[in-house]
Protein backbone atom coordinates (compact mmCIF):
# COMPACT_ATOMS: atom_id res chain seq x y z
CA UNK A 1 0.00 0.00 0.00
CA UNK A 2 1.34 3.44 -1.00
CA UNK A 3 2.08 5.79 2.18
CA UNK A 4 1.61 8.64 0.56
CA UNK A 5 -0.79 11.06 1.56
CA UNK A 6 -1.93 13.86 -0.50
CA UNK A 7 -2.91 16.92 1.02
CA UNK A 8 -4.88 19.20 -0.89
CA UNK A 9 -5.86 22.51 -0.65
CA UNK A 10 -9.56 23.66 -2.21
CA UNK A 11 -9.40 26.97 -3.62
CA UNK A 12 -7.84 27.82 -6.72
CA UNK A 13 -6.06 24.35 -6.01
CA UNK A 14 -8.57 21.93 -6.75
CA UNK A 15 -10.78 24.26 -8.96
CA UNK A 16 -10.62 27.84 -10.20
CA UNK A 17 -12.29 30.07 -6.79
CA UNK A 18 -11.76 33.24 -8.32
CA UNK A 19 -13.63 34.15 -11.18
CA UNK A 20 -16.84 33.60 -9.16
CA UNK A 21 -16.41 32.96 -5.63
CA UNK A 22 -13.52 34.80 -4.39
CA UNK A 23 -15.41 38.01 -5.40
CA UNK A 24 -18.32 36.98 -3.64
CA UNK A 25 -16.19 36.10 -0.38
CA UNK A 26 -14.52 39.22 -1.04
CA UNK A 27 -17.38 41.49 -0.85
CA UNK A 28 -19.29 39.63 1.64
CA UNK A 29 -15.98 39.99 4.23
CA UNK A 30 -16.12 43.73 3.11
CA UNK A 31 -19.69 44.27 3.94
CA UNK A 32 -19.33 42.37 7.47
CA UNK A 33 -16.65 44.76 8.43
CA UNK A 34 -18.61 47.63 7.23
CA UNK A 35 -21.16 46.45 9.43
CA UNK A 36 -19.76 45.44 12.54
CA UNK A 37 -16.51 47.91 12.56
CA UNK A 38 -19.06 50.84 11.51
CA UNK A 39 -16.55 51.45 8.32
CA UNK A 40 -17.31 52.66 4.99
CA UNK A 41 -16.88 50.55 2.02
CA UNK A 42 -13.67 51.63 1.58
CA UNK A 43 -11.76 51.44 4.37
CA UNK A 44 -13.90 48.00 5.30
CA UNK A 45 -11.90 46.78 2.46
CA UNK A 46 -8.72 48.18 2.52
CA UNK A 47 -8.85 46.32 6.64
CA UNK A 48 -10.44 43.56 4.98
CA UNK A 49 -7.16 43.36 2.44
CA UNK A 50 -4.47 44.07 5.08
CA UNK A 51 -5.53 40.84 7.75
CA UNK A 52 -5.55 39.09 5.11
CA UNK A 53 -1.99 39.61 3.70
CA UNK A 54 -1.01 40.11 7.44
CA UNK A 55 -2.60 37.00 8.80
CA UNK A 56 -3.17 34.67 5.70
CA UNK A 57 -6.80 35.39 6.20
CA UNK A 58 -9.24 38.34 7.36
CA UNK A 59 -10.90 36.34 9.87
CA UNK A 60 -7.54 36.20 11.78
CA UNK A 61 -7.05 39.91 12.10
CA UNK A 62 -10.94 39.95 13.05
CA UNK A 63 -10.28 37.60 15.93
CA UNK A 64 -6.58 39.44 17.05
CA UNK A 65 -8.25 43.00 16.70
CA UNK A 66 -12.10 42.89 17.14
CA UNK A 67 -12.50 40.05 18.94
CA UNK A 68 -15.09 38.57 16.43
CA UNK A 69 -16.86 35.25 16.89
CA UNK A 70 -15.04 33.04 14.37
CA UNK A 71 -18.24 30.67 14.01
CA UNK A 72 -20.58 33.78 13.33
CA UNK A 73 -17.71 35.26 11.06
CA UNK A 74 -17.90 32.14 8.97
CA UNK A 75 -21.40 31.53 8.85
CA UNK A 76 -22.11 35.21 7.41
CA UNK A 77 -19.29 35.50 4.78
CA UNK A 78 -19.57 31.96 3.01
CA UNK A 79 -23.42 32.41 2.55
CA UNK A 80 -23.42 31.01 -1.20
CA UNK A 81 -27.62 30.88 -2.45
CA UNK A 82 -25.58 30.63 -6.49
CA UNK A 83 -23.26 28.22 -5.53
CA UNK A 84 -23.88 25.36 -7.96
CA UNK A 85 -23.71 28.26 -10.60
CA UNK A 86 -20.48 29.72 -9.47
CA UNK A 87 -18.29 26.04 -9.12
CA UNK A 88 -17.33 24.79 -12.63
CA UNK A 89 -16.70 21.24 -12.82
CA UNK A 90 -12.97 20.40 -14.80
CA UNK A 91 -14.34 16.73 -16.00
CA UNK A 92 -10.61 15.55 -15.89
CA UNK A 93 -10.42 16.31 -12.24
CA UNK A 94 -11.95 13.02 -10.57
CA UNK A 95 -10.08 10.88 -12.82
CA UNK A 96 -7.02 12.98 -12.12
CA UNK A 97 -7.22 12.08 -8.51
CA UNK A 98 -8.67 8.23 -8.87
CA UNK A 99 -4.98 7.93 -10.56
CA UNK A 100 -2.97 8.67 -7.42
CA UNK A 101 -2.28 6.56 -5.14
CA UNK A 102 -1.91 7.02 -1.55
CA UNK A 103 -4.60 8.44 1.03
CA UNK A 104 -5.87 12.06 -0.17
CA UNK A 105 -6.85 14.53 2.68
CA UNK A 106 -8.68 18.03 1.56
CA UNK A 107 -6.50 21.07 4.12
CA UNK A 108 -8.44 24.51 3.39
CA UNK A 109 -8.53 27.64 5.34
CA UNK A 110 -12.62 27.93 4.44
CA UNK A 111 -15.30 26.84 6.72
CA UNK A 112 -16.67 22.98 6.92
CA UNK A 113 -20.11 23.61 5.30
CA UNK A 114 -18.48 25.47 2.39
CA UNK A 115 -15.62 22.94 1.57
CA UNK A 116 -18.15 19.68 1.44
CA UNK A 117 -20.64 21.73 -0.50
CA UNK A 118 -17.82 22.54 -3.10
CA UNK A 119 -16.37 18.95 -2.98
CA UNK A 120 -19.82 17.74 -3.36
CA UNK A 121 -20.37 19.94 -6.54
CA UNK A 122 -17.01 18.93 -7.98
CA UNK A 123 -17.89 15.26 -8.25
CA UNK A 124 -14.74 14.48 -5.70
CA UNK A 125 -16.22 14.45 -1.73
CA UNK A 126 -16.00 10.32 -1.83
CA UNK A 127 -12.32 10.64 -2.71
CA UNK A 128 -11.07 12.35 0.40
CA UNK A 129 -10.55 10.86 3.53
CA UNK A 130 -11.46 14.27 5.45
CA UNK A 131 -11.90 18.08 5.00
CA UNK A 132 -9.41 19.58 7.65
CA UNK A 133 -11.53 23.07 7.59
CA UNK A 134 -10.26 25.86 9.66
CA UNK A 135 -12.90 24.91 12.28
CA UNK A 136 -10.45 21.91 12.60
CA UNK A 137 -7.29 23.91 13.10
CA UNK A 138 -9.07 25.78 15.73
CA UNK A 139 -9.05 29.10 13.23
CA UNK A 140 -5.19 29.27 12.63
CA UNK A 141 -5.06 29.42 8.98
CA UNK A 142 -2.65 28.32 6.82
CA UNK A 143 0.41 29.21 6.97
CA UNK A 144 0.13 29.22 10.65
CA UNK A 145 1.99 26.38 11.85
CA UNK A 146 -0.61 25.44 14.23
CA UNK A 147 -3.00 24.32 11.88
CA UNK A 148 -0.98 22.16 10.12
CA UNK A 149 0.12 20.48 13.54
CA UNK A 150 -3.08 19.92 14.18
CA UNK A 151 -3.72 18.10 10.90
CA UNK A 152 -1.07 15.70 11.80
CA UNK A 153 -1.70 14.95 15.27
CA UNK A 154 -5.50 14.27 13.94
CA UNK A 155 -4.21 12.23 11.63
CA UNK A 156 -1.13 10.40 12.90
CA UNK A 157 0.70 11.62 9.89
CA UNK A 158 4.95 12.25 9.60
CA UNK A 159 5.54 14.94 7.07
CA UNK A 160 8.15 12.95 5.55
CA UNK A 161 4.59 11.08 3.97
CA UNK A 162 3.05 14.06 2.84
CA UNK A 163 2.85 16.13 -0.23
CA UNK A 164 1.20 19.70 0.07
CA UNK A 165 -0.58 20.72 -3.22
CA UNK A 166 -1.36 24.52 -3.04
CA UNK A 167 -1.97 27.54 -4.88
CA UNK A 168 -0.67 29.81 -2.32
CA UNK A 169 3.74 29.99 -1.90
CA UNK A 170 3.43 31.17 1.62
CA UNK A 171 1.07 27.90 2.45
CA UNK A 172 4.22 25.61 0.61
CA UNK A 173 7.20 27.29 2.40
CA UNK A 174 5.26 26.49 5.96
CA UNK A 175 4.66 22.71 4.57
CA UNK A 176 8.31 22.55 3.46
CA UNK A 177 9.84 23.78 6.94
CA UNK A 178 7.95 20.80 8.25
CA UNK A 179 9.07 18.44 6.01
CA UNK A 180 6.48 17.99 3.59
CA UNK A 181 6.72 17.77 -0.31
CA UNK A 182 5.56 20.57 -2.12
CA UNK A 183 3.53 21.31 -5.11
CA UNK A 184 2.71 24.45 -6.59
CA UNK A 185 -0.01 25.35 -8.65
CA UNK A 186 0.81 28.12 -10.35
CA UNK A 187 1.09 29.78 -13.79
CA UNK A 188 4.53 32.35 -13.19
CA UNK A 189 7.86 31.55 -14.31
CA UNK A 190 9.17 31.71 -10.87
CA UNK A 191 9.80 28.19 -8.72
CA UNK A 192 10.77 29.31 -5.16
CA UNK A 193 13.35 26.83 -3.23
CA UNK A 194 10.71 25.38 -1.12
CA UNK A 195 8.97 23.89 -4.07
CA UNK A 196 9.45 20.59 -5.72
CA UNK A 197 7.25 20.21 -8.27
CA UNK A 198 5.19 23.36 -10.51
CA UNK A 199 1.86 22.63 -12.53
CA UNK A 200 0.23 24.76 -14.79
CA UNK A 201 -3.46 23.66 -13.26
CA UNK A 202 -4.45 20.22 -10.98
CA UNK A 203 -5.00 18.04 -13.97
CA UNK A 204 -1.33 18.09 -14.94
CA UNK A 205 -0.05 16.56 -11.52
CA UNK A 206 0.15 12.66 -13.04
CA UNK A 207 2.00 13.96 -15.84
CA UNK A 208 4.40 15.62 -13.98
CA UNK A 209 4.89 12.88 -11.49
CA UNK A 210 5.64 10.15 -14.59
CA UNK A 211 8.01 12.48 -16.13
CA UNK A 212 9.84 12.25 -12.41
CA UNK A 213 10.33 8.31 -11.91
Amino acid sequence: MDKRVWLFDLDNTLYNAATHVFPHINRSMTGYLQEHLQLDEQAADALRVHYWQRYGATLSGMMRHHATDPGHFLRQTHQFPELPRMVMREPRLRPMLKRLSGRKLVFSNAPQHYASAVLELLGIADLFDDVFATEHARYRPKPQMAGFLRLLHRHRLSPARCVMVEDSAENLRAAKMLGMRTVWVNASARWPAYVDVKIREITDLPRILARQH
